[in-house]
């Protein structure tokens, strides 16, 4: 018998843009880079997204943004996502994504750091609904791809409306909503709470309701998609250090083994990662890179902790691909993230 959701790696539908699956990657702020999305590219996700790009850079054409939207044709499906707390302008950076060549844009109303929520960007516009509506017709109304918006299920406990919010995207012509377990005020701390999202997808009538939040393994993906009912899970730190994740999932989805990634496989992957990011950036960036995400990779070895403090000392690309190269470990017998609806 068929695995009862395997039409989950069949063509998913954002409005009339057929993605190939309903498994996305999300945008990581300072981290789904360019050699980042170009090791996702080889997994094939059904779509993935840039960094986050606040709304007015964008508009002032400043490099810097402009660089963060960087991609190649094998990154297709590509997403842009746009943060601000200004609707006016949020049509007129629609636009220049879809000029840019992106298949869809999205509109962030979930970022919780305070850096973006103290000008009333990410989940700071949970505190007004009726703005994220009047961004999102703006959205729609200036550009012919799929807009999207991602959310958490509310600014704190005391103020859960994500299922208000989906019924505001979907008079606004939002093509899909995604919805993170957690409020801002939980940050990354506790456990994402799931039922916010079957809440959601049980207040849509027509706007597709993608799932987000603790999907660290294909097992945690299958688990949310029989808990909640969503039509599509957008995984985000689950990406980090396993850019194979969908490939795992379409492995169980299809009733097929699991693959074997022992730390030969994780070098391997690391080391192609390295070579993306020396391609991209010049050595400085280059070295900041590979302290954030050297141990990503590593992240189930026993021997990690050492791992990182040398590699954040490193002061030359050829001492980071020899720690690499060198790195020996036993794999630990924990698994690195456990999720609660397992």
């Amino acid at each position: 018998m068929p695995h009862p959701y395997l039409s989950k790696i069949a063509p998913f539908y954002l409005g009339n843009k057929a993605l190939p699956k309903a498994i996305l990657y999300a945008p990581l702020a300072g981290c789904s880079d360019f050699a980042f999305r170009q090791m996702s590219a080889r997994f094939r996700p059904g779509l993935m997204y840039c960094e986050m790009v606040k709304m007015e850079p964008l508009l002032r054409g400043n490099v810097a943004t402009l660089r963060l939207l960087d991609y190649e044709a094998s990154m297709r499906p590509i997403g842009a996502q746009l943060c601000g707390s200004n609707p006016s302008l949020a049509g007129q950076a629609a636009r220049i994504v879809e000029q840019l060549g992106f298949d869809v844009v999205d509109f962030n109303c979930g970022c919780p750091v305070d850096k973006v929520t103290k000008d009333g960007s990410g989940s700071a516009m949970l505190k007004t609904p009726e703005r994220i509506g009047e961004a999102i017709a703006a959205m729609v109304a200036a550009v012919n791809i799929p807009v999207t918006v991602k959310i958490r299920a509310g600014w704190s406990d005391g103020q859960i409306n994500a299922p208000e919010i989906v019924s505001i995207a979907e008079a606004a012509g939002a093509a899909a909503i995604a919805v993170h377990g957690r409020t801002r005020e939980q940050g990354y701390r506790g456990a994402a709470n799931w039922d916010y999202i079957k809440e959601c997808k049980e207040a849509a009538k027509t706007i597709k309701v993608i799932g987000n939040g603790d999907l660290f393994s294909a097992a945690a993906v299958e688990k949310m998609f029989a808990h909640t009912s969503c039509d599509a899970v957008l995984i985000s730190r689950g990406t980090m250090g396993q850019p194979w994740i969908v490939e795992d999932i379409e492995r169980l989805l299809r009733g097929e083994d699991a693959a074997v990634r022992d730390l030969d496989w994780c070098r391997s992957m690391l080391l192609s990662h390295f070579q993306r990011i020396v391609a991209y950036e010049e050595e400085r960036r280059a070295l900041l890179h590979m302290r954030r995400i050297g141990c990503w990779y590593f992240k189930n070895a026993a021997k990690v902790r050492e791992f990182r403090q040398k590699i954040s000392t490193a002061q030359k690309l050829r001492e980071v691909e020899e720690l690499i190269t060198d790195f020996r470990s036993e794999p630990v017998a924990e698994p690195f993230f456990e999720n609660t609806y397992m």
